[in-house]
């Protein structure tokens, strides 16, 4: 995990920590960082943000399935939901809604240095997103044409993005309401320290591993403010095995809720004993 946020003076990010959303030129930071260990399968490259509660009620409620599934009307009359990011300038918003607008925006690329040489890590930004959110719950809206610009027009942006939707991606099947960097920041997450898929590193040689250690440099085009609610972020690197991923979230939660059972168990086999060799007769005594 490599911490970005910069709330440290002596971080190479501290300079663009009270950047914000509209900043032109967008501020950029290096943080170099060394891989003691080769990653030997596909790599999966993450976002992760802090105190970011995604799970208010408000929040979650502040969007429109029917304009992000394609429908025509949806998408010039939004749904009351999206209030206040519903309209702006007399125009509708596309995507419309508080999750919309607080799209994360950051820009990651991986560089490995070699003998002095920088090496730039190809990342893959498609097949980041779930199969039936790709294919089924998000699509462009219809019409005559291919033309993305056409068919979103009488819409205007998000408030806090920088460029209209039709615009997140040069490749059509990747633009729009089916751009799998936006399909992933719709899915909200249930506990405000969260992580959320940015990058593969797909591995080309079987007979080398996907990241070699050695030394490696992040570079940042920082465009997602946090400090405002002393928020944190981070760039995670992590790979799986023949068990899998790591999760420890089923882990902790059954440690906990066995825990508890114990305790509980322990408590009514007290009060069994305690209060169990009562007289429960239901005689009358003379």
């Amino acid at each position: 995990q490599i911490d970005y946020t910069g709330t440290e003076p002596s971080s190479p990010c501290n300079k663009c920590l009270n950047v914000s959303w509209d900043s032109t030129p967008p501020c950029t930071c290096i943080i170099n960082f060394t891989l003691e260990h080769s990653f030997e399968s596909n790599v999966f490259m993450y976002y992760g943000l802090s105190n970011f509660y995604q799970n208010h009620r408000r929040y979650v409620k502040s969007r429109d399935d029917s304009q992000l599934n394609g429908d025509n009307s949806s998408l010039l009359n939004p749904s009351k939901e999206c209030e206040p990011y519903r309209t702006n300038e007399d125009k509708p918003i596309a995507p419309c809604g508080a999750i919309a607008n607080s799209m994360f925006n950051d820009t990651l690329e991986l560089y490995r240095i070699d003998n002095g040489t920088e090496i730039s890590i190809t990342l893959v930004k498609k097949g980041i997103a779930w199969w039936t959110d790709k294919n089924v719950k998000f699509r462009n809206p219809t019409g005559d044409g291919n033309n993305l610009a056409a068919l979103f027009q009488g819409t205007t942006k998000p408030v806090n993005w920088r460029k209209a939707v039709y615009m997140l991606d040069e490749e059509a099947d990747n633009n729009g309401f089916i751009n799998e960097d936006f399909i992933v920041w719709m899915r909200t997450a249930a506990l405000p320290t969260f992580r959320k898929l940015y990058r593969l590193i797909e591995r080309k040689n079987n007979l080398q591993p996907t990241l070699q250690a050695g030394k490696y440099f992040l570079n940042i085009t920082y465009n997602y403010p946090v400090h405002s609610f002393d928020g944190r972020k981070r760039m995670i690197l992590s790979t799986i095995s023949w068990m899998g991923g790591k999760n420890p979230f089923l882990g902790i939660a059954y440690i906990t809720v066995g825990s508890i059972c114990f305790f509980l168990g322990v408590v009514l086999l007290i009060i069994h004993h305690k209060y169990g060799n009562r007289n429960t007769s239901a005689d009358i005594p003379n």
